[in-house]
């Protein structure tokens, strides 16, 4: 579990706090197996037994003051009594986890039964759309047959397809067999005949590790469904238009029915992963796609807000049922068309599964990101709770997970990776301000998850298999202490800009849905001029004559390190498509995809996907600065022959035009530059593209599109070669007025 705080000394009180201009706040990252220095946690035992305090309910840490019998919380100060168990065991502490390490990992025992085994079964079903072309389905024949790779032994997998009809396939015989059910238009997706009654559940389930070839076989027999299928009697209105053929949401409702039948007998968390073409324009959950035009031109409409809120609660509706059900769903869109992510993200990100958009199939990273998310351990079932010194608490959560109706500051996570960043921001409670003798302050971070383990045993032939899977609970506790800035210079010195970049990107989200994207922009356009008022108040950079202020604006904050890439990270922010306008060309599926990626990302991951990191190299083996800025300037002077540029989901390699044709192009593979991309790409959570390109030989368009400190930021689109220079004077023009 990574923790990594805003500021790494909290502000005294609320005047501190709003006087500093800084969010207050941490990112969250509950299944890394890590904390942020690389260190394990203390693995045990018993976690059901770790002592709790009667009054916040904290658990038992190594901060807390601990008696023979008794033992103070180090969140509330409560005296609390300890059981004779707890007495016996804390006797011995070097058994005792929880009194070595502030950062535990216990196991919840279970009961251990052949039921309990029967339900770890991993399910994977992939949902296929037919209503799309041959290179489709090509690539996701590919990346279903990665998949197959990835999955261990004794997993059970179930192919599905839907058009204007669900096909189920039975692949446990000698050759795969497909029963249809068409979706009738009038019924608003409801079936004629259930799934269940089509084919059996663990009919349509096939253990993987016996059945690979027939699924492969299946994978091959997949083909376009044709426009004259569509067009017959079946798919036609009363009229007899041709409705459209792609019953996305009446496939995915009818699916989750399907499964939620062996819900806790066959497994306990089913993973659903969608493959779509385009939008769903038939049966239920059908999506009008004529809002994405020309139209708000001539209407006067702010199409960066009208295309930014889902059109129908359908979806949002549907994974609610999703979560009950035990399915997890990940969308997998492959289209340049409008497809209205806006409305289908909320099935993925809020049954704990992701979405991944890709343009095109020619250069599509499908195949690698599925495999790569099959190979990475996963927890479900996840609850994760934040508790804090009395004198704060959580002020907003961000993150793809959703509160608990009952119990304040609880988060329900479907299904987490060991990427997953939740992010909070803290506000004062009632007295604003943290007691003298109350420092240092306490954060306590309880993440309580099921992963699924498997058993090894030994077959007839002497040969281990783990062809058997158990479900193991366990209970994860971070706690960590703070202490408060003595002066806000103190608190300056302290700042995390990632972190920082993290809270104001998910602000930034929030504000662009309710509110629109221009609305955003001001919000962290405003930000920062205010952060620099506050700057120049604090460090007594403003003189006044005659009532007016005659300083210089110290855009660059050079008195303070720690704060001197917010103006770029911000500059940054507003030339990203997250916050472009819609008259710039920025495809407003697009946006959605980069909005969920940005919503899930860490704070290291994200700022380089917001600024990415450009390095030169003298050689392939031998580097020659480790960052510059982004723009020409910087490359001119650097005199480097080759540039490495890491946009996370993107790998550029360019040499310059002047780069010594004695240099191996494309760098060897066994080269220093090879092995920094070949770790890039295994840390990421998504699969980079990587791209090689040669100065005066190839079209370096893609390379120079990121070298944003030469574009401008005020939505004209028109190129200008003091982009940032030209953003710094601006900012320093509104923060001269804002200190008058």
């Amino acid at each position: 579990m990574a923790v990594r705080a805003s500021v790494a000394c909290f502000p005294v009180d609320s005047e501190a706090l709003e006087t500093c201009g800084i969010p207050w706040g941490i990112a969250v990252t509950p299944f890394s197996a890590v904390d942020e220095r690389g260190n394990l946690p203390a693995r045990g035992s018993e976690g059901h037994l770790l002592p709790r305090c009667d009054n916040c309910w904290a658990y038992f840490n190594t901060y807390c003051e601990l008696d023979q019998w008794t033992w103070s919380c180090a969140i509330c100060g409560s005296l609390n009594g300890l059981t004779s168990h707890a007495v016996s065991r804390y006797s011995q502490p070097e058994s005792c986890p929880d009194l070595s390490s502030s950062f535990v990992d216990l196991e919840i025992p279970g009961d251990g039964s052949e039921e309990g085994m029967t339900q770890a079964r991993p399910v994977y079903v992939a949902a296929v759309d037919l209503c799309s072309s041959e290179e489709f389905l090509e690539l996701v024949k590919s990346a279903l047959l990665a998949a197959l790779e990835a999955l261990a032994p004794g997993s059970l997998f179930g192919l599905v397809t839907f058009s204007h009809k669900i096909g189920l396939y039975d692949v446990q015989g000698p050759i795969p067999v497909v029963k249809n059910v068409f979706i009738l238009p009038e019924s608003d997706g409801q079936l004629p005949v259930s799934l269940e009654d089509v084919m059996p559940l663990l009919a349509f389930l096939a253990p993987v590790e016996s059945c690979k070839d027939q699924i492969a076989t299946a994978l091959d027999t997949l083909k376009p469904t044709t426009s004259w299928e569509r067009s017959t009697p079946t798919v036609q209105g009363w009229d007899g238009m041709l409705l459209g053929g792609r019953g996305f949401g009446s496939a995915m409702e009818a699916l989750v029915s399907y499964l939620s039948s062996d819900y806790g007998n066959t497994f306990a968390l089913a993973r659903v992963f969608t493959f779509l073409s385009g939008p769903p324009d038939y049966g239920a959950g059908q999506l009008d796609t004529s809002r994405y035009g020309e139209q708000y031109a001539s209407k006067g409409e702010d199409a960066d807000l009208a295309l930014l809120p889902e059109q129908t609660p359908f979806y949002k509706d549907l994974a609610v049922v999703a979560v009950q059900a035990g399915v997890s769903v990940d969308i997998f869109a492959v289209t340049n068309e409008y497809t209205d992510l806006a409305s289908l993200k909320f099935l993925s990100i809020n049954s704990g599964g992701s979405l991944f958009l890709y343009a095109n199939t020619d250069d599509s990273t499908l195949p690698q990101d599925i495999y790569r998310m099959l190979s990475r351990p996963y927890a479900f079932g996840c609850l994760l709770r934040l508790r804090t010194s009395s004198e704060f608490k959580t002020g907003n959560s961000y993150g793809h997970f959703f509160p608990d109706p009952q119990y304040e500051n609880v988060q329900h996570i479907i299904c987490c990776n060991s990427f997953a960043t939740y992010t909070y921001d803290f506000e004062f409670a009632n007295n604003d301000v943290f007691s003298r003798h109350r420092d240092p302050l306490v954060i306590q971070i309880a993440f309580q998850y099921s992963i699924v383990v498997p058993n090894e045993m030994q077959n007839d032939a002497g040969l281990v298999s783990a062809a058997r899977y158990s479900l193991k609970r366990r209970l994860r506790v971070r706690t960590l202490q703070f202490t408060t800035a003595r002066s806000i210079n103190d608190l300056y010195d302290s700042v995390d800009p990632e972190v920082v970049l993290s809270i104001l990107v998910h602000k930034v989200i929030l504000a662009s849905l309710e509110q629109g994207v221009r609305e955003g922009r001001l919000l962290i356009h405003d930000w920062l001029v205010i952060l620099l008022s506050q700057y120049h108040d604090v460090y007594k950079l403003v003189q006044y004559e005659n009532g007016r202020s005659t300083s210089n604006i110290d855009v660059a904050f050079t008195q303070c390190p720690q704060l001197q890439s917010l103006p770029r990270l911000v500059f940054a922010l507003l030339r990203s498509p997250l916050l472009r306008f819609h008259e710039e060309g920025v495809h407003p599926d697009y946006r959605i995809y980069l909005q969920c990626l940005f919503s899930s990302l860490g704070p290291s991951s994200l700022q380089c996907a917001i600024y990415p990191v450009l390095t030169s190299y003298a050689t392939p083996d031998k580097q020659a600065y480790p960052r510059h800025s982004l723009s020409r300037s910087a490359l001119v002077k650097s005199g480097s022959p080759i540039f490495f540029l890491d946009a996370f989901t993107n790998l550029i390699v360019y040499y310059s035009s002047t780069a010594d044709s004695s240099l191996p192009f494309p760098p060897p593979h066994d080269c220093l530059l090879r092995t920094t991309i070949n770790r890039l790409k295994q840390e990421r959570s998504i699969t980079p593209k990587l791209m090689f390109i040669r100065g005066g030989h190839d079209d370096a368009t893609a390379f120079e599109n990121y070298l944003m400190e030469d574009k401008d930021v005020d939505g004209t689109g028109i190129p200008s070669v003091t982009g940032f220079v030209t953003f710094l004077e601006e900012i320093a023009s509104d923060v001269s007025e804002n200190i008058k």
